[in-house]
């Protein structure tokens, strides 16, 4: 059973950095693409990153480019955030896909953690 669990999210300054995990346990998805997308208030969830299933190519949002890096071994997934600005703050999630050849939208994930809470501060 699919099972994704978010961590690292929390209070930051502006310029800091954080990583963020995500945890697969039910250690089923090892041969899936991955994503990290983000929900601020009242705002729609927005692709951040995403991984495929080797790790052989990935994908960023402009947003992220040049500050976020997107990691994973067997298991797991990671958003190293570096440079955070306050309009990064939001809830980061967790996806994972179970085929398709698109990245960048919700509808492209089938299975969801419940998220992380990041907040960057000025």
């Amino acid at each position: 059973q699919v099972q994704l669990v978010e961590s690292g999210g929390r209070l930051v300054q502006a310029g800091d950095s954080l990583r963020l995990s995500c945890v697969d346990s039910g250690r089923t998805l090892s041969r899936n693409g991955m994503g990290w997308f983000r929900q601020a208030p009242g705002l729609e969830r927005e692709f951040v990153a995403a991984i495929s299933w080797n790790g052989g190519t990935t994908y960023l949002a402009d947003s992220a480019k040049g500050r976020f890096t997107i990691s994973r071994d067997n298991n797991s997934v990671y958003l190293q955030m570096n440079s955070l600005r306050p309009e990064d703050t939001a809830v980061y999630y967790c996806a994972a896909k179970l085929y398709g050849s698109s990245w960048f939208n919700t509808v492209d994930y089938h299975y969801w953690g419940q998220g992380t809470q990041v907040t960057v501060s000025s």
